[in-house]
């Protein structure tokens, strides 16, 4: 039987980059799950590792919109229902394939067949609150997961950029201080965790194999795509639907909690910029504004002419083991060397959720 450590012998590698650069370029059809993919060499592609989520939903349709071919991974394409890009109207625009990023060989398999110009990782355990439940899932899917893909661009030694979701969760309880590139890591969940090992592991790739890749530290960015396990949402759905007659109560945590909340499609257009830059480094992405959940719930219910003290119960069972009590950054790096400067705040993010949620 072979094993997985023979599989990539040094005369196996030579052979897969010389298979890949003699396909560059080529007219070439692939064919995942019925979708057939064309390359014209003409659009540069990008290929956008955990595609159903959030950020990868608008970060295809900027992409589709600046005439980038995309190609998406999910762990099993033929099985998903990628309902995000069916409610941005551009699921059948995007090619998906099926990649397990724990599975060095499938994503070699991938990266053969897509030929990337740009690899955007947002793949992986997104929740802090599961990490905490599934902590060994937390760092395969995310560090594990991270390494390989970085192991896959240095071997084929092609010219890709690579981007990599990292996380303000990084950096920890800065007592309301506001963070920067510059700040220490203190993190303080699984999740945490994982995310910062990422994040060295793209550091270190770049200095030792001069790979364009960079990291962006995003603070919390909602939008009407994030799923109800997210409390953002959870309080949005609850508002609507007590607002149109149910009588529940809205069960949470901790309201006194800060953070810095953002709108994810204006993160996205960050992350995009991070990558078109000659010289690779990493970005704090965020609004430079905190506030308590408790603000954030009580704009909720006054955008749907209630008032949360009415229909709100704290119950601490929902409180998280260790939880940051302030997340706050600085995102002037952004500002001088991207252009980039957040135009939404809280109170924008939470109406364009409510006016989503109420129109469906």
């Amino acid at each position: 039987m072979t094993r997985e450590s023979d599989l990539y012998t040094h005369e196996n590698r030579e052979a897969s980059r010389a298979d890949f650069t003699r396909r560059r370029g080529l007219s070439r059809v692939a064919r995942w799950e019925g979708a057939e993919l064309r390359e014209e060499g003409a659009a540069k592609t990008a290929l956008i590792c955990g595609i159903s989520g959030q950020d990868a939903a608008y970060l295809a349709q900027l992409l589709l919109e600046r005439g980038y071919r995309v190609v998406g991974t999910s762990r099993d394409a033929a099985m998903a229902s990628f309902s995000n890009l069916v409610k941005l109207g551009i699921r059948d625009r995007v090619k998906v394939a099926s990649a397990a990023l724990n599975d060095f060989r499938s994503i070699i398999r991938v990266l053969l067949e897509v030929e990337p110009d740009e690899i955007y990782n947002l793949s992986g355990q997104t929740s802090v609150g599961l990490s905490f439940e599934q902590p060994a899932e937390a760092l395969e899917s995310i560090a594990f997961a991270t390494l390989n893909l970085l192991e896959a661009i240095r071997l084929l030694k092609r010219p890709v950029r690579f981007y990599n979701a990292g996380s303000s969760e990084c950096f920890g309880d800065n007592q309301g201080e506001p963070a920067d590139e510059d700040t220490p890591f203190r993190p303080r969940s699984p999740y945490a965790v994982a995310k910062a090992a990422a994040f060295w592991q793209v550091s270190s790739y770049r200095e030792a194999y001069k790979i364009h890749a960079c990291s962006g530290i995003l603070f919390n960015h909602e939008s009407p795509l994030r799923p109800e396990r997210f409390v953002t949402q959870k309080v949005v759905a609850a508002a609507c639907r007590i607002a149109n007659g149910s009588r529940e109560r809205l069960r949470l945590g901790d309201l006194s909690v800060r953070r810095d909340w953002g709108w994810a499609p204006e993160y996205v257009e960050a992350m995009w910029r991070m990558v078109q830059q000659d010289e690779p480094t990493d970005y704090v992405i965020c609004t430079g504004e905190t506030v308590p959940l408790s603000a954030f719930v009580d704009e909720v219910f006054a955008a749907v002419g209630l008032a949360s003290k009415d229909h709100v119960d704290i119950d601490r069972t929902l409180f998280r083991p260790a939880d940051l009590r302030s997340s706050v950054g600085s995102a002037e790096k952004a500002r001088e060397k991207l252009g980039w400067k957040a135009q939404y705040r809280m109170p924008d993010v939470v109406r364009a959720m409510v006016k989503a949620a109420r129109a469906t």
